[in-house]
């Protein structure tokens, strides 16, 4: 099933409850010998259940067609009308149970059929508008790669232009006898093909020349804001160049274009192939197992008429498959037909063993690593170590980084887990490349990977011993924190295809996204890691002490000189205020764009977070007093940012708090069966918004250092961040499938500027 059109399926499970309840008045009216005699029967009735549906038709016996007119009589309506089955035993014992079956029956097909319908109508008119693309396309191609021997070679482009056309040829076919499907047909002109692809109804006049300039002249390039560049031009209005540049250059992005056009276009009729047999598949169930608990035979009966239906018997879509396949396989894989496949098929990912195997082995030298710091820890009792404050005040700092780093990845492999387990559709959603998403498993791995090279980092920097004469530490060993940063940060930027390259220039281009905020066009990918990125401030703050730690060469006293400095200071508020900021400006570009108040309101719901983190700070760094107004102005500055940040995950985020809705407090759809969990999951998040809060109280604890009590906040806001991101996510999830949006939306390469009365 496709998760996002979950709604227009046949709703298999309630018609067997229906069935159930006629079971259950079955086995408490007829008497013992009765359900004996019955059984054996329904075993009879069973050894011919084997026939397929496409059997169904071939019979053709007047005595078999009798006997299933006298259980039920099928009318399957006009065109555009409703299916309604009589059922002609009404007044047998229990036939009221089913009637009450047979009319949710009637539903349930009209419900399927009507969806199909709409899908079919909209991917018929996607295919005219694919039709005209192509001939915009082959023009172009001519014009660039034969600029001065156009009519030389006008026949084999007609040749080409016939089989772009023939992929809308099966529309018009199927969809003319809807209004719609019959004016896109004229609108278009297309061209009907053979199998060979040679033209039916001849080929292009001598006036090829004139054909092209024409269609040079009807078409315009799309704009497209891809760039910061272009963004700045198209806020300031400057005009773009109207005339369409025939180079190579862009020969090379229009073809990129509409082969991922073509690609996600036929996805599309797979899903709808795929739609349709299931149902199909579902009825045929269904009424094999009426057959089987009350002894009748109107399955075959019935099965006739979804085969004659418009859902089993329009092989439109299949028409239309053949006609995408065939040129795509023409235009964009040189007449390679296993590589043209190959592109256009979804990938089917490979689950390996040796995944699971990495994965067993890394958690268990994650275990045996952080066993054996405890044991070296107690073994010379370096809790009592003199020097334990300040290690605690160099080494936390710099270690706790990969600390925030491991536990977000872990539960982002959580949230993978539960999203699969309740079907939510997260590659579609954050729009990763078909076949390429990663798993929980993937994740778990790379999690361990990186707490198993922390810890055994970690190891090195245990020694606290120093040579007597220099006060110095071991310059290799005070580098192993760095050199590990500096190689995640390698393989993060790793171009070669190794250790998930999609995944990791995903990573990269919504990150530089972020970065520049206001310039990019808003993506759900995009504001879900900024908003990842307000829950990683301290490590944004531990990479500021990196680089002043071994810039200024603290490392080799092993000393923490800089929170003396003023410049180190300032870049507190900056650092910790900029996740935040790129929020903001996030929110503004969505207000600009889609013109909807409620980014506005969002936007300014970070800019409170950023005063009361900018306050918060300012209280941090003034001291330990609890009068001063810096405390006063925290405390003011957090409480309205909490709250209002608490309200916006729990009512706008995650759609919750509903009083009027079919399940009290919460909202209409849930995924999860449980709803103490969403309950929970909105105490959780109160408390852990909150969380924060010790920092304006200055809560001191003499077992913990203040650079564990913060580093044990900052993981409680990553825990939090994880438990919001899988209730957003479905909150998304619940939306599109609201919509029944399944595919993502694919520019188009050309513009045609035509009047449509024109073609009337």
């Amino acid at each position: 099933m496709v998760p996002e059109w979950q709604d227009a399926y046949m709703d298999y499970d309630y018609l067997k409850t229906l069935l159930k309840e006629i079971q259950r008045f079955k086995h408490r009216t007829k008497p013992q010998s009765a359900q004996t005699g019955l059984k054996r029967k329904m075993t009879l009735n069973r050894a011919f259940s084997g026939l397929t549906r496409r059997n169904y038709s071939h019979i053709s016996s007047p005595h078999v067609s009798d006997v299933e007119s006298q259980v039920i009589m099928v009318n399957s309506g006009s065109e555009g009308g409703r299916s309604e089955t009589m059922f002609l035993r009404s007044s047998d014992e229990g036939g009221e149970y089913e009637v009450v079956y047979f009319k949710r029956l009637d539903d349930e097909f009209d419900k399927v059929v009507k969806f199909y319908k709409s899908k079919v109508e909209e991917v018929m008119k996607e295919a005219a508008v694919l039709d005209k693309q192509m001939d915009a396309f082959i023009a172009f191609r001519v014009k660039v790669e034969n600029p001065d021997q156009v009519r030389r070679y006008f026949d084999y482009n007609a040749e080409m232009r016939s089989l772009a056309t023939g992929v809308a040829a099966s529309a018009a076919e199927l969809s003319a006898s809807t209004p719609s499907g019959a004016r896109a047909s004229r609108k278009v002109h297309m061209v009907a093909i053979d199998e060979e692809g040679s033209s039916t109804q001849g080929r292009l006049d001598d006036s090829s020349d004139e054909n092209v300039e024409e269609t040079k002249k009807s078409i315009q390039m799309t704009k497209i804001v891809e760039t910061p560049r272009s963004s700045i031009k198209d806020l300031l209005n400057i005009p773009h160049p109207e005339e369409i540049q025939f180079n190579r250059k862009n020969l090379k992005k229009v073809e990129e274009q509409l082969k991922r056009a073509f690609i996600e276009f036929y996805q599309k009729l797979r899903l709808l192939k795929n739609f349709s047999f299931l149902n199909v598949l579902a009825f045929s169930k269904i009424m094999k197992k009426y057959d089987k608990i009350t002894s009748r035979n109107a399955s075959k009966s019935y099965m006739k008429m979804v085969e004659n239906s418009y859902l089993d018997n329009s092989d439109g879509v299949t028409k239309l498959m053949d006609r995408v396949e065939a040129t795509f396989i023409k235009h964009f894989s040189n007449s390679n037909r296993g590589k043209g496949m190959n592109i256009l098929r979804p990938k089917v990912k490979i689950e390996r063993h040796r995944i699971t195997f990495s994965l067993g082995f890394m958690f268990g030298c994650t275990v045996a690593l952080i066993l054996t710091v405890f044991l070296i820890t107690r073994a010379r009792h370096l809790q009592n170590h003199p020097k334990r404050k300040q290690y605690m005040e160099t080494m936390l700092p710099l270690y706790s980084f990969f600390g925030y780093l491991a536990l977000h990845m872990f539960m982002y492999a959580a949230n993978i887990y539960f999203w699969r387990r309740y079907r939510v559709n997260y590659a579609f959603i954050f729009g990763f490349k078909e076949g390429t998403e990663l798993g929980y498993q993937e994740v778990f791995l790379l999690t361990f990977c990186v707490t198993v090279l922390a810890t055994a980092a970690g190891l090195a920097n245990l020694d606290m011993e120093m040579d007597p004469q220099t006060l110095d530490y071991k310059d290799i060993t005070e580098l192993v924190p760095l050199g590990l940063l500096m190689l995640l940060l390698g393989v993060l930027l790793c171009p070669l295809n190794i250790i998930y390259r999609s995944n990791r220039f995903f990573l990269l281009t919504c990150l530089f996204h972020c970065l520049c905020a206001p310039l990019y066009k808003v993506t759900l990918p995009d504001f879900f890691l900024g908003d990842q990125l307000t829950s990683q401030v301290q490590a944004l703050r531990s990479l500021q002490f990196y680089i002043c730690y071994y810039g200024r060469g603290d490392y080799k006293q092993r000393q923490n000189t800089c929170t003396d400095l003023a410049t180190y200071k300032t870049f507190l508020f900056i650092v910790a205020a900029l996740p935040y900021l790129g929020r903001l400006l996030q929110c503004l570009r969505r207000l600009y764009d889609e013109r909807d108040i409620m980014q506005g309101l969002n936007g300014l719901k970070y800019f409170s977070t950023i005063v009361a983190v900018s306050m918060r700070t300012a209280s941090t760094l003034s001291g330990t007093s609890r009068t001063t107004s810096w405390n006063i102005l925290a405390w003011i500055a957090s409480i309205i940012a909490a709250i209002a940040s608490t309200y916006w995950d729990l009512v706008i985020d995650w759609g919750l708090l509903q009083k009027n809705s079919k399940n009290r407090w919460l909202r209409d759809k849930l995924l999860v069966p449980h709803k103490s969990v969403y309950f929970t999951a909105m105490v959780l998040n109160v408390l852990l918004r909150f969380v924060w809060m010790q920092m304006v109280m200055k809560v001191e604890i003499p077992s913990l250092n203040r650079q564990t009590v913060m580093a044990i906040v900052a993981l409680l806001e990553i825990i939090r961040r994880g438990i919001w991101n899988f209730f957003r996510l479905e909150n998304e999830h619940l939306n599109n499938v609201g919509k029944y949006r399944a595919f993502k939306s694919v520019p188009l390469p050309f513009n045609y500027d035509e009047d449509d009365s024109k073609d009337e």
